[in-house]
């Protein structure tokens, strides 16, 4: 019954990071490195991440300063970077490329809000997918009579709780970052 519960356990703790990872990707009106790190930039035959070409760093609220470790990259920064789907131009100076983030209007932020609200109620489903398995598998334990009835509805129990605990995370990573979204 432990080694389903830890399972069921992990696998609830990598859908809140999972969920954390996909609303870092969201543009608020603040910069984050964790808008552009992940877009991919033709680099040497090959394509790669832009964190793995270049140091990407926020020196003001809203301006990021991508600044790659060898200057021939910029064009290709420059090309990936508009062709991915944040919606914001670099310019350059020929040693860096800069992101400006512009302040967001009342409906794209209502906008965002949502998109963080579905991404939320995701994660939540997915967590309550994770419960849904491990109770079928200490329902299947307990007909092989590996456990017995009470044994299963203790563990059951243990489980929502685990489940409730869960969700309670992915309902505060949503609201901080609605917060977020929301700050003017």
């Amino acid at each position: 019954m432990d080694q389903v519960y830890a399972s069921a356990e992990d696998r609830m703790k990598k859908a809140v990071e999972a969920l954390k990872r996909e609303l870092a990707t969201l543009r608020t009106g603040r910069a984050s490195p964790a808008l552009v790190e992940k877009v991919q930039v033709e680099a040497y035959g090959a394509t790669m991440p832009l964190n793995a070409v270049a140091t990407i760093s926020v020196p003001e609220p809203r301006l990021i300063v991508i600044q790659p470790w060898d200057r021939k990259m910029i064009p290709s920064i420059e090309k990936a970077l508009q062709k991915s789907d944040i919606g914001l131009t670099p310019t350059s100076d020929g040693t860096v490329v800069r992101l400006v983030i512009p302040p967001l209007n009342e409906e794209r932020r209502r906008d965002l809000v949502k998109v963080v609200h579905k991404r939320a109620e995701e994660a939540r489903v997915a967590v309550r997918n994770i419960r849904r398995d491990a109770v079928d598998e200490l329902k299947r334990r307990e007909k092989a009579r590996e456990i017995s009835e009470d044994e299963a509805r203790r563990a059951q129990e243990r489980l929502q709780k685990l489940t409730d605990q869960y969700i309670g995370q992915v309902d505060e990573v949503s609201r901080r970052k609605e917060e977020e979204i929301l700050e003017v």
